[in-house]
């Protein structure tokens, strides 16, 4: 609900606040007062696209405000999505307008782009004008309409056949995707069992090429190890009988066994014998593993070290097509092997998914045929409705029709097509109400229609423009009983030039209009007692203090109570 709206620098506008609230507010004023300003600043606060042309003359900017009041969980989720805030249940909404066309929003007194004002709208308002009339008369908007009436038993089964409808579009794409690439993913597995067939001919493990590289530089340099290895086992532990040659176990032992000699004149001799006994035990096994070491040599001929090569090549190829090292390789091939295994189950894996698209199908089309028994069932009432309230609305004769046809093609919102007709004459056939229809009996159509659908699904606010157009009289005071009805469960805000209409309203807001000033300019107050006596009287006649006109204003506001 809004309870206030702040237009400033709008068309005539140049400042206004209207106080709305509760109930139905009707707005009043002189041709060219800027009535229609007030449904434009509604459109802003809404997210219509902004005109530059519609900044007032002189001004650089035009501004609305609206201060709104909601409870609604959605609207709260969103605009602490924004970043914005809402105290004590009332929600501050701004937009703004430059006279170069550049627009912005403020939503809970953070700035927002101006597509979320559209967002909040959708939950907040329902604006009928002359672009609503139009969309009306689209069949998607007349379904909508259509389900909106049907209540919760809809809304939910559509909610669960459009679930069906996602997953059967889902898995119909993933079956057309693996049909149509059967011949591109066997060829991929032919080229993948050829990688593989390669990389297990050489089979790398991971790690063995840096080992290899140790190996080729050992193998390299065989003859200068065993010189060096001999050399070395020599001078340990030398068997040569040559009497003079003298090793170092030779001498470690000799050491050994003079302080064994002496050891007994002086402990301190014992323990250093027993030192070098062990120093005679690590030179022993030096030489031991030089002896190996040696003989590992000898075994190693010319044909080790071009094996080597060989393997290190062979290595050294697959780096160059499957990774840097064999752990890259080694990764590279159990991929390959678990893609492979995947295309090789390709038509495992198109007949489950044909099967569960089969079922899917089922499920979607039982949905939608249920969904169109209800739609059928909610038409036949929202018919009946709609035409009781035609005849209070000065279409007395009119029968309006809502009519479901199944189609073959299911769509998001199933596989119906819903038409809103209208047959004016009795005898007539009933038509499209965009063929049928003026502008006059379509106000009224929605009219008619958004009382009957309020029952069932209220919107918080409705913003009526000109749906009084074409009509007087008794037909007028009837859509003024109308929209006062409607104001019972939602706000109510009609721009009107009835008298008729203006006296069901509780809250009586004029647009005044001023030219003294050498140039148009408008502003907003509201009219109670005489003042609206006289607003009234000049909607009827044109004279605010017609003595005649005064009474039958008197006698319209009386029906009010």
């Amino acid at each position: 609900m809004i309870e206030e709206l702040r237009i400033r620098d709008l068309g005539v506008i140049a400042d206004a606040t209207l106080p709305l609230g509760a109930g139905f507010t009707a707005i009043t004023g002189e041709t060219g007062a800027g009535k229609t300003m007030v449904v434009s600043a509604l459109g802003l606060l809404m997210g219509e696209r902004s005109d530059a042309g519609a900044v007032r003359t002189g001004a650089n900017q035009a501004r609305v405000g609206g201060i709104v009041r909601t409870a609604d969980p959605a609207v709260v989720d969103l605009v602490e999505e924004l970043g914005g805030g809402i105290e004590d249940g009332e929600l501050v909404l701004s937009r703004t307008v430059n006279a170069e066309g550049r627009s912005r929003a403020s939503v809970g007194g953070t700035a927002a782009p101006v597509g979320s004002l559209g967002r909040l709208a959708e939950r907040l308002f329902a604006v009928h004008g002359q672009s609503e009339q139009l969309r009306l008369k689209s069949a998607a908007a007349q379904r909508d309409t259509l389900d909106r009436f049907g209540g919760d038993e809809i809304a939910a089964l559509l909610a669960e056949y459009r679930e069906a409808h996602r997953a059967r579009q889902e898995l119909a794409a993933r079956v057309a995707e693996l049909t149509n690439a059967r011949d591109e993913r066997a060829a991929e597995a032919v080229r993948l069992r050829a990688e593989l067939d390669e990389i297990a001919a050489v089979d790398p493990q991971a790690g063995e090429e840096d080992e290899l590289a140790r190996r080729i530089e050992r193998l390299s340099n065989v003859e200068e190890l065993r010189s060096a290895t001999s050399g070395a086992h020599e001078a340990l532990s030398s068997e040569s009988d040559d009497p003079m040659r003298r090793d170092a176990g030779g001498l470690v032992d000799e050491a050994v066994r003079e302080l064994e000699r002496v050891a007994s004149h002086d402990e301190a001799l014992a323990g250093l014998a027993e030192t070098l006994r062990g120093v005679s035990f690590q030179i022993a096994d030096a030489a031991r593993e030089l002896a190996a070491y040696a003989d590992d040599l000898d075994q190693e001929g010319p044909g080790e070290l071009a094996g080597a090569n060989e393997r290190l090549a062979a290595l050294t190829a697959l780096f160059r097509l499957y990774g840097p090292d064999a752990a890259a390789v080694v990764a590279y091939s159990e991929g390959a092997s678990r893609r492979l295994t995947e295309l090789e189950g390709d038509d495992e894996t198109i007949d489950a998914l044909a099967a569960s698209l089969a079922a899917e199908t089922e499920r979607e089309r039982a949905l939608a045929d249920r969904l169109h028994e209800l739609r059928t069932a909610a038409a036949l009432r929202l018919s009946a409705a709609v035409t009781a309230e035609l005849g209070h609305l000065a279409l007395p004769d009119a029968e309006f029709v809502v009519r479901v046809t199944p189609i073959e093609r299911l769509g998001s919102s199933g596989g119906d097509e819903v038409q809103l007709l209208l047959a004016p004459h009795p005898g007539s056939q009933p038509r499209p109400i965009a063929k049928t229809a003026s502008g006059g009996e379509l106000s009224r159509v929605m009219l008619a229609l958004e009382v009957v659908v309020a029952a069932v699904d209220p919107v918080p606010t409705f913003v009526f423009d000109e749906v009084d157009a074409g009509v007087g009289g008794a037909a007028a005071i009837e859509i003024g009983r109308r929209l006062a009805r409607l104001a019972r469960t939602s706000q109510v805000i009609v721009v009107t030039h009835l008298a008729q209409v203006a006296a069901f309203a509780g809250n009586h807001l004029q647009v005044v209009k001023d030219s003294s000033g050498g140039f148009t300019e408008s502003s907003c107050r509201r009219l109670d007692g005489d003042a609206r006596l006289a607003e009234m009287a000049r909607l009827l006649s044109g004279l605010s203090d017609s003595e005649s006109a005064l009474e039958h204003a008197a006698e319209l506001l009386a029906l009010r109570d």
